[in-house]
């Protein structure tokens, strides 16, 4: 029986949601806190051509990720589910930034069994192939999608950007240690009987 594998998102569920705002903030003169946050989509929230801004990111990316602090308790929590399950990260990160996202993983001693950068938010196909037992997403219409697609328990890290109702079978948490009592009730260890 192969091990159970937990297909995870990085920014905004390994990651802190607000780690882009300090950027935007310097690069556009804005004062953005994550209660501002209300759409996925960040040039909703401050007055910012699509293009400009699309722009920027390209060329800040690496510096952000390279920066992002981990969530709290998600290096603690990861490490333990390391023990028992198999952790498959499935990011929209493109593959120009796997290097550094590999480091950052290091740097941060957080556990990985693989790192899947797609380029692209439509995470259901590589939630498929690689037969993910559960997916940890903070994007709304991913959850929502890959729960509905694959029939698998979804765990969405709540922020103000994702609070559009959700079917049964997504499970909104607000931090790693729900996350982990959610897992616990799911996937229970077995005693081993002597």
């Amino acid at each position: 029986m192969r091990e159970i594998r937990l297909g995870i998102d990085i920014d905004g569920t390994v990651t802190c949601p607000t780690s882009l705002l300090p950027h935007i903030n310097k690069q556009f003169g804005c004062n953005l806190a994550l209660d501002d946050i209300k759409e996925y989509d960040l040039t909703k929230a401050f007055p910012v051509q699509e293009e400009e801004f699309y722009e920027w990111y390209r060329s800040a990316e690496e510096l952000i990720y390279e920066t992002s602090p981990a969530q709290e308790y998600a290096k603690m929590i990861l490490s333990e589910w390391q023990q028992r399950f198999e952790l498959f990260y499935i990011s929209a990160r493109g593959q120009n930034v796997l290097d550094c996202t590999v480091q950052w993983f290091e740097r941060e001693e957080i556990p990985y069994d693989h790192i899947e950068l797609i380029g692209s938010h439509h995470k259901i196909e590589t939630a498929k192939k690689f037969e993910v037992d559960a997916f940890f997403e903070d994007k709304h219409d991913n959850a929502v999608g890959i729960h509905e697609e694959l029939n698998i328990p979804v765990i969405l890290f709540d922020t103000p950007y994702n609070r559009e109702p959700i079917p049964n079978g997504v499970i909104r948490v607000t931090n790693w240690q729900e996350a982990n009592e959610w897992i616990n009730k799911l996937f229970p260890i077995e005693e081993k009987v002597n």
